[in-house]
């Protein structure tokens, strides 16, 4: 009975109408993270990631209520993840975060020992960075959307979901701009849309109309609106220029809604793609749809661009985070002839 309490399935609509109708009780602990986590305004994904470590973390310590433990058990856990499981110190602190989130917002339990919880060090990892000639080399054993969205990745600069994320609307043909909507830590910015890349756009885009039109003749056509858009216009979700640059070839349903919409291509058929295309190219790099951005910002850079421009186009918050980039171009040690080549 206590595991009933404290685990749960993520609740569907049918399921919050039922609740409705039946005498409040208080909300199971895993759906009280969820609440606390939608009251903040997160993403789906942060929300996701957060309940499956909280579900992990009273799971491995036998489905105890975690209001009957504390630091050692906290520890305890994050230890296992370090020494046994061999994760990274990102997804350890990931999981860190996501534990004291449930101990703060959820349980409302401010203990001292919440701060002392030890955080693992990062370790600084110099980015993957390909040549002019293997991101051609890559791009050429691509065909289809795949390669239109890798080649949109690494003309812009785009992380991987900020590209699938695209709405007909943040297309600037005229302005040769793309406007990159809710990107990392809720924040819009302006990059440049590549000229040899207008066409096969407004191609891709004639598509999108098709089948948004197939959608609204089949009873559908309504797409996902962020931020409660859909109550305050609630045309918009059928409005053209809402709908996805790259949208699904099949219809899915709303994990959170219930609501069945075509959304966007997802993250692994371009992951694999772009992986595929790798090994065809004979690439020794690991290739994954990041290290376009990467190889962006790094030629952008070795073209001569200043720095504070590549870092408004990336969007980064410090240019210490753009600076990375200047460390895998042939400057500083790199640009230096070694004294080996004068014997």
């Amino acid at each position: 009975m206590l595991m009933a309490s404290i685990l749960s399935e993520p609740r569907g609509a049918s399921t919050m109408q039922a609740s409705a109708a039946s005498p409040k009780r208080p909300p199971r602990l895993l759906d009280a993270v969820r609440d606390q986590i939608r009251l903040r305004n997160f993403s789906i994904r942060t929300e996701q990631v957060y309940v499956d470590w909280c579900k992990r973390f009273i799971l491995f310590h036998g489905k105890r209520h975690p209001a009957e433990m504390g630091s050692p058990e906290l520890e305890a856990f994050l230890t296992h993840l370090a020494v046994q499981r061999h994760v990274s110190a990102g997804t350890q602190n990931q999981a860190r975060s996501a534990v004291l989130f449930m101990y703060r917002h959820v349980l409302n339990m401010q203990l001292p020992w919440l701060n002392e919880v030890v955080r693992a060090k990062a370790s600084q990892h110099l980015p993957v960075v390909l040549t002019h000639r293997e991101v051609k080399a890559l791009l050429d054993e691509l065909c289809g959307t795949q390669a239109l969205v890798a080649s949109l990745l690494y003309g812009t600069g785009m992380r991987l979901l900020e590209g699938l994320r695209l709405r007909i609307k943040d297309l600037d043909f005229e302005r040769r701009e793309v406007v990159v909507r809710c990107g990392k830590g809720a924040k819009d910015r302006v990059t440049v849309l590549p000229e040899n890349l207008v066409l096969p756009l407004q191609q891709q885009v004639a598509l999108a109309r098709a089948q948004h039109l197939q959608d609204l003749r089949a009873g559908l056509g309504e797409v996902w609106l962020p931020n409660a858009l859909a109550t305050k216009y609630p045309q918009a979700a059928k409005a053209t220029g809402w709908q996805f640059v790259f949208p699904s070839p099949g219809i899915s349903v709303d994990p959170r809604s219930g609501a069945q919409r075509r959304h966007h291509l997802t993250e692994q058929a371009v992951q694999r793609a772009v992986a595929g295309a790798a090994r065809r190219a004979g690439l020794d790099k690991p290739c994954t749809p990041h290290v376009l951005r990467h190889s962006f910002a790094t030629h952008m850079l070795q073209a001569g661009y200043d720095i504070r421009t590549v870092q408004e186009l990336l969007g980064h918050a410090d240019v210490k985070t753009t600076q990375i980039y200047t460390h895998v171009m042939n400057r500083g040690g790199r640009g230096v002839l070694s004294p080996f080549d004068k014997l």
